[in-house]
């Protein structure tokens, strides 16, 4: 699969549609309550952050999210957290994906749009070889699928083992499905993520009116 790098020269209505759908706080309480033994409540925000958040950076374009991910009974510690820079790319949606030097002091920017203010732009780590591919389903116009950019680049050590991520996302207006996988960069055999199968999470609350949208172009 080829990914094309040349921005469009103007906004798509697919990425548009996809960042409002990104944009809210999600829970898989219904799959936790079915299933107990195999999934943890969890909870997933996506925020979109200020417009210029990595204009700032020296990103001219693209719309900024903060992630996190939490179990419902601690929403003030969150288990990953991320920075992300959604681009238009006219065919796809290319998400870049950062970490941060210390996630710690912005625990709760999820829920919590004081401490998200607070957020400045030189703390994100690019992961490389870590960014997402979003496209809109041939088959179903009301379904966006996601995955990790092509190489097999993105590296996790796990288990004392060198892996790479294979992940997939499917996002709907109202539902996230997730599964994150690790696979030996040599053999290419499972290492690390569920084995139960992906994350069904519902969308609790949408975000989509803090997006900036009145500044893209």
């Amino acid at each position: 699969m080829t990914v094309s790098t040349a921005a469009p020269p103007s906004t798509s209505q697919d990425f548009i549609t996809l960042i409002q759908w990104m944009a809210g706080d999600f829970s898989n309480f219904k799959q936790s309550y079915e299933h107990p033994t195999d999934f943890a409540h969890i909870r997933i925000f996506f925020r979109p952050l200020p417009f210029d958040f990595f204009e700032s950076a020296g990103f001219p374009n693209g719309i900024g999210f903060y992630s996190e991910q939490v179990y419902d009974y601690d929403l003030w510690s969150p288990y990953r957290q991320g920075l992300h820079r959604v681009i238009d790319r006219g065919d796809h949606v290319y998400i870049e994906n950062y970490g941060f030097k210390d996630g710690v002091p912005y625990a709760g920017s999820g829920h919590n749009p004081d401490v998200l203010k607070t957020i400045p732009a030189e703390v994100a780590i690019r992961r490389t070889g870590c960014s997402m591919v979003f496209r809109r389903d041939a088959d179903n116009s009301g379904l966006f699928i996601g995955g990790v950019e092509p190489g097999n680049g993105c590296l996790i050590p796990r288990k004392g083992k060198k892996t790479y991520l294979v992940s997939r996302v499917e996002l709907t207006e109202s539902t996230w499905l997730s599964l994150d996988q690790g696979m030996d960069v040599e053999t290419h055999e499972h290492v690390w993520g569920s084995t139960a199968g992906a994350l069904r999470f519902e969308r609790r609350e949408s975000f989509a009116n803090e997006l900036p949208l009145d500044r893209l172009t």
